[in-house]
C-alpha cells in the first residue's frame, strides 16, 4: 500500500539542497539505486534536479528495510539533513552533498518502465511519445517546457507594460479562407452547418481594434490541417498582437524590445538593436529564401551578363527566356564535395523543381568544369574571378527562370552549408524582411492569389497597379527571421471598406462571396476604423530555436507525428454511430474515404 505524505510536506526542490546542515524534506522520482547491504545509495529527482540520500547503519532498521523495497520511479517524500559528500559528483548540481535521511514515505510504487527516464535514452521516439508522460520525466524535456513557460512569461511581462491588455478570442468561429485547411466542428444545433477552429484570431483580433481596445495580446492556440514537418504540427501556439494608431516602423521598434528583452532575460544575452533589415527582393536574390540564414555567407550570384550570349545553350537559352544564370560558391569545399556528393546536390535540386546543376570544382591546379568547352580560357577566368571561385572552392550553378533558380539554390545553399559544417550553432541572427510583394502568381489555377492575408495594406505608392498590374504590387508587411526560420508574420491591415472591396475583387472574389466569407468584417469598417497592424510570433517555434532542439514535438508537452495522429492517446479515433446521428454525419467506410 502507498503511504499518504501525512505530516511531512516538501521544504525544498531536489536539485535546491546545495550546502551542508540543511534540515530538508524533499520529494520526487527515484532515478536509481545503489544497495550496498549496509548502505542504500538513492538518487531522487524531481524538475529542479537531483540529490543522492544516504541511508546506513545509523538510520532506523524500520526506515532502512522501506529504503531497500524501493525501486526506479517509486515516488518518495524524504525527511534528513544534508552533510558534504565524501565522493563529490561534479556531474549534479547538488554533487557535493548527500542528505542523511531520517525519514521516509512511499507515496507511490511504480512498475518496470518500458525505458529508463534519463536524456540519453536509446528509446524509439514512437516508444517516447506512446509514453510521453514517462518521456516528459526526463531532465531535457521538462527543461525545454519551462523554456515555453519563460517566453510566455515574458511576452505578458513587456506586453503589458507597454499597455497592452489580454483578450480571449473564440475556438469556435467562421470558416474563412487563410492558407491551410479548416479543422471544422458539425453543430448538433444546426444540422449540416459547421464552425471552423482558427487558423489564427486574425479577423477577431483586427474587430478589437475597431472595437477601441487599441492593443491587444493573446497567447493564442491555432489549428491549421496541413501536412507537417519539423516545425510544423497541426495545432500551435503564437504570442499574437494587434496595435492600432501605429505604422510599421513603430510596430518593428516595440518588436525589436520584446526580442531584446527576452534573449536577455532566458539566456542572459544581448541583443543589438535595431534588427538588420532586408527587402524580400533581396533577401531572394542574396540567399534564394525569404527566411534567409545569415549565419553564414554563401550567397547566390548572378552572372547572367557573362554567359547570356555564350554558345552553352543551358545558360544562354534559360537569359533569353527571361530567366537568369546564379551560383553559389563553397569555399574550401573540393575535398568534402567529391565528384560523387555533387552528383547527390543534383538530384537534390532536381527533387524541388530543377533541370540540373552544373559545376565547377577546383580540387588540383586545374579546375573541374563539364561546360568549360563552350567558353574561351579568358570568359572562364572572367567567371572565376567575378564570382571568387579559387583553388579549393566548389561552384554551383542553376539556369532557369528566376522562381526556379532562387529557391533552388537557396535550398542548395543550406544543403551544402550542413555538409560542410560550417553554421554556427550559438549565434541568434535576427533579421526583418519588408516590402513583400502583395500578390503571387499561382500556376495551378492561374490567378492572383494573396501573399499573405487578403487584409494586409499595400504600399501607397502601388495602389494604382492593384487592377492593371498585381505583380508590380508590395505590401505593408514584414517578417521576423531567425536563423533562417520564420517566427513571425505581419503586417498593416486595410481600414478602408472601399480598398477592402477593391482587393477581394482582385482576389478573384464575386460579391456573394465576399459577403459570405468576410461580410461582418467588411460592414465594421463602415462604422470607422483606426489604422492598425499586428502580428503573430511562434511560441513553438522561438522555444524550439532557443533550446536547440531539432523538432517542435521536443517543445510541444503532448505533440501530434507526421500523420497528425497523438501516439499516447490514439486520437484521432472512431465515434459512436449515435453521436454521429445526433449530428446528422454519416461516415464513409475507409476504403470509400
Amino acid at each position: 500500500m502507498a503511504e499518504s505524505m501525512g505530516n511531512l510536506r516538501r521544504t525544498h526542490g531536489c536539485g535546491e539542497v546545495t550546502e551542508p546542515g540543511m534540515h530538508v524534506v524533499v520529494g520526487g522520482f527515484v532515478q536509481y539505486i545503489r544497495n550496498k547491504n549496509k548502505v542504500i545509495f538513492i538518487v531522487l529527482r524531481d524538475r529542479s534536479g537531483e540529490v543522492q540520500l544516504v541511508f546506513n547503519d545509523e538510520t532506523d532498521r524500520a526506515i532502512f528495510e522501506k529504503a531497500a523495497s524501493c525501486k526506479n520511479e517509486y515516488v518518495l517524500l524524504v525527511k534528513g539533513v544534508s552533510m558534504p559528500r565524501q565522493d563529490v559528483n561534479p556531474n549534479m548540481k547538488t554533487g557535493n552533498i548527500e542528505i542523511i535521511a531520517e525519514e521516509i514515505r512511499i507515496l507511490a510504487k511504480a512498475e518496470p518502465v518500458p525505458f529508463v527516464i534519463m536524456d540519453d535514452t536509446n528509446a524509439s521516439e514512437e516508444q517516447r511519445l506512446k509514453y510521453r508522460y514517462l518521456d516528459l520525466r526526463r531532465p531535457s524535456l521538462q527543461k525545454n517546457l519551462i523554456m515555453r513557460h519563460k517566453i510566455a512569461k515574458c511576452a505578458r511581462e513587456y506586453f503589458y507594460a507597454n499597455d497592452f491588455i489580454e483578450i480571449e478570442t473564440p475556438m469556435m468561429m467562421k470558416s474563412t479562407p487563410e492558407g491551410a485547411r479548416d479543422y471544422l466542428i458539425p453543430s448538433r444545433v444546426h444540422p449540416g452547418e459547421f464552425y471552423a477552429l482558427p487558423q489564427s484570431p486574425q479577423i477577431y483580433k483586427q474587430l478589437l481594434m475597431v472595437a477601441g481596445m487599441e492593443r491587444y495580446i493573446q497567447i493564442a492556440r491555432c489549428f491549421r490541417d496541413e501536412d507537417l514537418r519539423a516545425d510544423r504540427q497541426p495545432e500551435f501556439t503564437q504570442i499574437d498582437l494587434e496595435m492600432s494608431f501605429m505604422d510599421v516602423e513603430d510596430i518593428l521598434k516595440l518588436t525589436e524590445g520584446f526580442v531584446q528583452k527576452l534573449i536577455k532575460d532566458v539566456l542572459g544575452q544581448d541583443v543589438t538593436l535595431p534588427l538588420p533589415r532586408l527587402s524580400y527582393a533581396d533577401a531572394m536574390n542574396r540567399y534564394g529564401s525569404d527566411k534567409p540564414d545569415t549565419r553564414f555567407g554563401m550567397e547566390l550570384q548572378d552572372i547572367s551578363e557573362l554567359v547570356k550570349d555564350s554558345d552553352f545553350g543551358v545558360f544562354s537559352g534559360a537569359v533569353q527566356n527571361g530567366g537568369s544564370v546564379r551560383c553559389i560558391v563553397a569555399k574550401n569545399a573540393a575535398k568534402v564535395l567529391s565528384r560523387k556528393e555533387i552528383d547527390k546536390l543534383t538530384e537534390f535540386v532536381r527533387g524541388i523543381g530543377a533541370k540540373g546543376l552544373a559545376f565547377i570544382r577546383w580540387a588540383d591546379e586545374k579546375p573541374t568544369c563539364a561546360f568549360s568547352k563552350f567558353f574561351t580560357e579568358e570568359q572562364m577566368q572572367k567567371i572565376l574571378d567575378t564570382i571568387g571561385c579559387e583553388q579549393g572552392d566548389v561552384a554551383l550553378f542553376v539556369a532557369d527562370k528566376n522562381r526556379i533558380v532562387l529557391p533552388t539554390l537557396g535550398a542548395l545553399r543550406l544543403e551544402v552549408a550542413k555538409k560542410l559544417n560550417i553554421i554556427p550553432e550559438d549565434k541568434l541572427n535576427f533579421l526583418w524582411i519588408t516590402q513583400f510583394p502583395f500578390f503571387e502568381w499561382d500556376e495551378d489555377s492561374q490567378t492572383w492569389l494573396a501573399m499573405h492575408h487578403p487584409f494586409t495594406m499595400p504600399e501607397e505608392s502601388c495602389m494604382q497597379y492593384l487592377e492593371s498590374d498585381p505583380g508590380k504590387v508590395t505590401a505593408k508587411a514584414y517578417d521576423l527571421v531567425l536563423n533562417g526560420i520564420e517566427l513571425s508574420s505581419g503586417s498593416m491591415r486595410i481600414t478602408d471598406y472601399e480598398l477592402q472591396e477593391k482587393m477581394f475583387r482582385a482576389l478573384g472574389l464575386t460579391d456573394e462571396e465576399i459577403e459570405a466569407k468576410f461580410g461582418f468584417l467588411v460592414e465594421a469598417y463602415h462604422y470607422g476604423a483606426p489604422p492598425h497592424g499586428g502580428l503573430g510570433i511562434g511560441l513553438d517555434r522561438l522555444a524550439m530555436l532557443l533550446c536547440k532542439a531539432e523538432s517542435l514535438r521536443d517543445v510541444v508537452a503532448f505533440p501530434k507525428v507526421k500523420d497528425a495522429s497523438e501516439l499516447m492517446s490514439q486520437c484521432p479515433s472512431p465515434i459512436e454511430k449515435e453521436n454521429l446521428d445526433v449530428l446528422g454525419i454519416m461516415v464513409k467506410p475507409k476504403e470509400e474515404a
